[in-house]
């Protein structure tokens, strides 16, 4: 009697061995033997006693329904209850968080680090046309199906169901407030209005400078000027932490350069908020073909319709600038541009 009522204390009471409100574990594919997963549960501080837990999911025949994938304990959880969720199968959802991303791989490293592809297998996907082709876009647009946000899968979900996710949001965000219709009436495709949002993101952070910023390279696309884009060049060198943009950059033969490229790159620098993208589409409409950093460092901009009067506030950007650099000799901080 004794003996039993301390086996259901041990089955009913706290079973697990951690102090964290609460904790994952991952079941690998091919890992799925009882002697493995007692092994991950006891190694890992998930459960106190191997003995007991071993007890309980063999009378709930877990070891024939196990199956692989990433599993959630929350602190004080009994062993029964732990011993059901592995039964039915219960796996945790993960969420994929998505801000700015620049590169295929830091998506793929994003992935690989939250669910069971690995980053290789990312990278061979995103490089792929054929694995893209569904989603109409290729090796160079495929951020443009990306909208930033929080997507919740499983462990295990496949990299196609989880570009299949991000599909249809893209497709949901482009179907909404008329953003179809905006672009149209612009004279962009919604995969243009993207590429340009993530140029006008990376510019600024100032939402009101952005709409300015915008309207100035539809005016310059309308003209066929070059876009010049100072972002598009950091992103050609591949070296985002450039803080000014020297000469000798410009001649990189880089698509991505706009400076010798006239148009669009033939892919977003980065994905976009929807907010900025939606700054793109409203952008207002103006003279402005120009615009360059204030000289007090604010971050905001001086916009101009005409070259003369862009070249003097391009001075006064560039003396200011000078002189900081002059007082700050030696050290690796300037002003934001």
């Amino acid at each position: 009697m004794i003996a039993g009522a301390y086996t259901a204390y041990r089955v009913f009471a706290s079973g697990t061995a951690f102090q964290e409100k609460n904790k994952y574990f991952v079941i690998e594919e091919g890992k799925t033997s009882k002697e493995e997963v007692l092994e991950t549960l006891s190694s890992k501080y998930i459960i106190k006693s191997k003995f007991f837990f071993s007890l309980v999911a063999s009378q709930l025949h877990v070891w024939d329904k196990l199956k692989p994938g990433k599993y959630e304990v929350k602190h004080g959880e009994c062993l029964l209850n732990i011993a059901r969720m592995l039964r039915n199968n219960h796996q945790a959802q993960i969420n994929l968080v998505i801000n700015k991303l620049r590169i295929k791989e830091e998506l793929a490293k994003l992935i690989s680090k939250n669910f069971a592809s690995d980053s290789a297998n990312v990278m061979a996907f995103l490089n792929s046309n054929d694995s893209l082709q569904p989603y109409h876009v290729d090796t160079s647009t495929v951020f443009t199906m990306i909208i930033p946000d929080t997507y919740t899968f499983y462990w295990n979900t496949s990299l196609r169901k989880i570009f299949n996710k991000l599909y249809d949001a893209s497709n949901a965000f482009w179907s909404k407030n008329n953003r179809t219709e905006k672009a149209a009436a612009i004279n962009f495709s919604p995969v243009q209005v993207y590429i340009l949002a993530s140029i006008v993101e990376e510019e600024t952070n100032k939402d009101d400078d952005r709409a300015k910023i915008a309207s100035v390279y539809i005016n310059r696309m309308n003209k066929s000027m070059p876009l010049q884009a100072c972002p598009t060049i950091k992103y050609a060198m591949k070296d985002f932490s450039l803080t000014r943009i020297y000469d000798k950059y410009l001649t990189n033969p880089s698509p991505y350069n706009t400076y010798r490229k006239k148009g669009l790159p033939p892919g977003p620098i980065c994905t976009p908020s929807g907010k900025c993208i939606d700054i793109v589409l409203n952008a207002p409409k103006t003279d402005y073909l120009f615009f360059v950093a204030k000289s007090d460092f604010s971050g905001y901009h001086h916009f101009s319709s005409n070259f003369a009067e862009h070249s003097q506030y391009a001075k006064e950007y560039q003396k200011a600038l000078d002189e900081y650099m002059a007082r700050k000799k030696g050290k690796d901080t300037i002003p934001a541009q």
